[in-house]
């Protein structure tokens, strides 16, 4: 590549970053710290009272059992799994059709309010309205999980919670 070709691709970005407002510039870094922040704070649960919130509002038609489903599906592993992914549960078309996976930010809107989130899903609860139940119960739901998909990143600590979750369930 000669000199001056060099020079002039040099000169457009030159122009080009000079002609972005820094708005344009703080954007892109503002939606990464926000996502960062929005999944620490999602993260940030207590899966205690998340098990006793699953207990008395989620239990009477949702299993955390592998392959128990009741009136709901099995929510065994549901962090990081496909909506409508259960094959042998008889989703809605919405769920069916709906693309989701289950991750903290989603589950927490689901919970909010299921209906609102995904109309024309056959759960009729009404979802938490309280924030704080939603992350605990999410935080819950996060102890259940494959041994297949608990990778490197699960420590001893995690297994030992683990642990204590289902003995005390």
């Amino acid at each position: 590549m000669s000199l001056s070709r060099l020079t002039s691709v040099s000169s457009v970005c030159q122009t080009l970053a000079a002609s972005m407002t820094r708005s344009m510039l703080l954007r892109p870094i503002a939606f990464v710290l926000a996502s960062l922040l929005g999944a620490t704070a999602n993260a940030a649960g207590d899966p205690v009272s998340g098990a006793q919130i699953f207990r008395n509002n989620c239990s009477g038609c949702h299993s955390r059992e592998p392959g128990q489903n009741l009136v709901g599906p099995t929510l065994y592993s549901v962090v990081g799994r496909p909506a409508a992914s259960v094959a042998e549960f008889p989703y809605s078309a919405a769920m069916k059709g709906s693309g989701i996976v289950w991750t903290t930010d989603q589950l927490m809107a689901y919970l909010r309010a299921p209906r609102k989130f995904l109309p024309g899903v056959k759960m009729l609860f009404p979802g938490l309205s309280d924030e704080h139940d939603r992350e605990n119960v999410v935080a819950f739901l996060a102890t259940s999980t494959r041994e297949e998909d608990a990778g490197p990143h699960r420590d001893a600590s995690h297994a030992s919670k683990t642990a204590a979750m289902r003995d005390s369930w």
